[in-house]
């Protein structure tokens, strides 16, 4: 006669639920904008606990001010990424379409608006960031290498055959653009702080991007194409074309990220924008993009164009010289790198 044994394993239960650290990593993959976000508030909290003047409200609208041009160059590098391109030749394109249509509108159309302003500057950085999606097609080359080589040629061109002056006397529409006041507030101290219009530039830019890549056809096409080319070319996507509408995309904004800049200084510099393009791709790639296409969210973007205005503009507050900003930068971006393997693993399991 067999005997059972009445005593239950705890190995023979019903699997047990997921370790915590399982729940978290699991919770974090669904929610990658976590990572910046938790950056943004430990940057802040230790800067405002060495010098209490970071809370100041003037501070949260110089970070505001300094994150719009950088942040319609990063939503523009966000598209491109999550098609699977990489583009660096953004700061070409907006210092391009700047400098131009600068000059243009001051000995050419002295009394045009800014809406046609905007609107030129959006339909030349598109037209010139397609150059970058067909020679991508036609030369069936790397994007990285295609936009290196489109960024010594945009800005040789102005260079070259547009200008090299400095030119201060820009256009009184994109002069008064940039003096008009979208919060203005009066301090204790007396002083006036104050958030400009051209804030909404990006707002409105960042709104369009999210609707664009989450409910359009043409957003789920560009996931598709960076994801798994060519699973979606039997889908029926067509790669060349998203990639082309990609990189026009990432132009447009660049075009009106340069006019931003000259309204916001007040003055036209053919030299303005270089080698700005690093830290913008390290916001994207902070903010949750992977370098190999197929993901990458507005929200992260703009929380990673936060942390990098962060670390360049505030850390002074507290002492910290330059060069130590840049290693700072550079330890986020390991770490970030690090994160997102993990969470790619969690995904994958």
């Amino acid at each position: 006669m067999t005997t059972t044994n009445t005593e239950t394993s705890h190995a023979a239960d019903p699997a047990q639920g997921p370790s915590a650290s399982r729940r978290f990593w699991t919770w974090s993959a669904q929610h990658p904008t976590i990572f910046p976000a938790v950056l943004i508030v430990l940057t802040c909290l230790v800067v405002g606990a060495i010098n209490t003047d970071f809370w100041q409200l003037a501070n949260l609208f110089d970070i505001l001010r300094a994150s719009v041009v950088r942040g319609l160059f990063a939503l523009g590098v966000l598209v491109v990424l999550a098609s699977g391109g990489l583009d660096v030749s953004f700061t070409a394109i907006g210092a391009l379409v700047m400098y131009t249509l600068t000059l243009f509108v001051v000995n050419v159309a002295p009394e045009l608006g800014m809406a046609p302003i905007l609107a030129l500057a959006a339909v030349a950085g598109a037209g010139l960031g397609a150059i970058n999606g067909l020679l991508v097609n036609v030369l069936k080359a790397p994007a990285l290498i295609v936009t290196i080589g489109t960024q010594y040629a945009f800005r040789g061109f102005l260079l070259t055959f547009i200008g090299t002056a400095l030119f201060m006397n820009i256009p009184a529409a994109m002069d008064g653009f940039g003096r008009l006041t979208l919060i203005s507030v009066t301090t204790e101290r007396g002083l006036a702080v104050e958030l400009p219009v051209y804030f909404l530039v990006l707002v409105v830019a960042a709104l369009l991007t999210w609707w664009m890549l989450n409910f359009t056809m043409i957003g789920r096409a560009i996931f598709a194409v960076g994801g798994k080319p060519d699973i979606a070319a039997r889908l029926g996507y067509r790669v060349g074309r998203v990639r082309v509408f990609a990189f026009a995309f990432a132009g447009l904004l660049a075009g009106l990220a340069g006019v931003i800049h000259v309204t916001a200084n007040r003055l036209a510099n053919p030299f303005d924008l270089a080698g700005t393009e690093l830290p913008v791709i390290a916001a994207v790639v902070l903010g949750g993009a992977r370098i190999t296409g197929g993901s990458g969210t507005v929200q992260g973007t703009l929380l990673g164009v936060l942390l990098i205005t962060l670390v360049s503009n505030v850390l002074i507050l507290v002492g910290i010289p330059s060069s130590w900003q840049t290693a700072i930068l550079g330890g986020f971006i390991l770490v970030a790198g690090l994160f997102f393997a993990r969470l790619d693993k969690v995904r994958a399991t």
